[in-house]
């Protein structure tokens, strides 16, 4: 039984399949945008329904963009011979927010996960080995998440490669800047210890 009327109901449950929202928190956004003027709410899911038709899958990488090709695929001054592979669009992301970071970007778009039924054929590694095909790499960095999946999607990727010729690296993982020892978990301090380097 709900108790509050049908739209708020429906407004609350809709909130609430968002990921990371729980009923408490789709509770006060529904009253939020109940409470915000009919021009802001008509903005807010205006923008919503513009970016679920509009956005759609870069050509050459996968990653988002409302363009044939996104905008680190059309710019002529990043290394083309260098893909670094990523799980997701936020990975992207986060990688530019480096600005370190000159490549190109293969976007997965998922991780292997055999729990969750998610296999190779899954995600967009063929649009990877076609791609491989297609244009001269020196080097692929796989990004995947340091988890279960990440890794065994690297291990994947890694293993389809390697007979190409092309060098295929891994992102150091272990403890973060401004992390404590204390607080590292085992797998991340083993991991800490296998990239360290001389200094």
């Amino acid at each position: 039984m709900s108790f509050y009327a049908a739209p708020i109901a429906k407004l609350i449950d809709e909130l609430s399949k968002l990921p990371g929202v729980g009923s408490k928190t789709a509770q006060r956004l529904a009253f939020h945008i109940l409470n915000m003027p009919s021009g802001e709410v008509e903005q807010l899911s205006g923008a919503i329904i513009s970016a679920k038709r509009n956005i759609k899958h870069c050509r050459i990488c996968c990653n988002i963009t409302d363009s044939e090709v996104c905008s680190i695929c059309g710019n002529p001054k990043r290394d083309e011979g260098l893909i670094c592979v990523v799980e997701d669009p936020k990975d992207v992301v986060a990688m530019e927010r480096t600005r370190e970071y000159k490549g190109m970007y293969h976007v997965l778009n998922g991780a292997i996960s055999p729990m969750e039924g998610i296999g190779p054929e899954e995600i967009r590694i063929k649009e990877l080995l076609k791609r491989l095909g297609q244009q001269e790499v020196k080097e692929i960095i796989l990004a995947t998440n340091p988890n279960i999946e990440g890794e065994a999607t690297a291990m994947y990727i890694s293993r389809l490669i390697k007979p190409m010729g092309i060098k295929v690296t891994r992102i150091a993982h272990g403890i973060p800047v401004g992390g404590d020892l204390e607080y590292a978990d085992e797998v991340t301090l083993m991991k800490a210890m296998e990239g360290r380097r001389e200094v």
